[in-house]
């Protein structure tokens, strides 16, 4: 019984988190910069970092990917939102699961985004949903700008919840 409820708990918690992430990458979505035909958004970035550590990756690519449904539909973002977002927070998430290490995680929201996210973009996104073909390498400096402030942004934040015990360290200890 008592496994259960912790395990309950557990996932309720990664819900609220979840919820409460995704209303902060769309509530302050206004602060983004237009770079060609993307907008660069480094807070998705930030959230990302955080959700990848906070939730996982699973969770943290839902927060991502209802984040980028939400900006879509109320004008706020573009389709290529999608691959800025998704396979930063899923590299992010996998890596903080493995490691506990921030800077690796923010290294796998960068690659994620910088350069897998850009080139799915760039090679179908932006060509087949968006109607403008570029080159392959068109979003990589814009989204890995973009992410790098991000992910530096969000680190800070895992370690203001790792010095208050919150967030446990690599060893295992709070």
């Amino acid at each position: 019984m008592a496994a259960t409820t912790s395990i309950v708990r557990g996932q309720t918690r990664r819900l609220a988190y979840a919820i409460v992430l995704t209303a902060l990458a769309v509530a302050l979505s206004p602060i983004s910069i237009p770079v060609g035909i993307a907008k660069v958004f480094p807070v998705q970035h930030m959230v990302n970092v955080l959700a990848g550590a906070l939730v996982g990756p699973w969770w943290g690519l839902a927060v991502a990917l209802v984040t980028s449904i939400i900006r879509n539909a109320l004008g706020l973002g573009t389709p290529l939102a999608f691959p800025g977002s998704i396979f930063g927070v899923l590299l992010a998430g996998l890596i903080y699961r493995a490691t506990r290490n921030i800077p690796l995680t923010v290294a796998g929201e960068v690659i994620g985004t910088g350069i897998i996210g850009a080139l799915v973009g760039a090679l179908a996104v932006a060509p087949y949903v968006m109607n403008r073909p570029m080159g392959a390498t068109a979003l990589i400096i814009p989204f890995a700008l973009s992410s790098l402030v991000g992910a530096v942004l969000g680190a800070l934040g895992l370690l203001a919840l790792r010095r208050t015990g919150y967030l446990e360290r690599p060893d295992g200890t709070q």
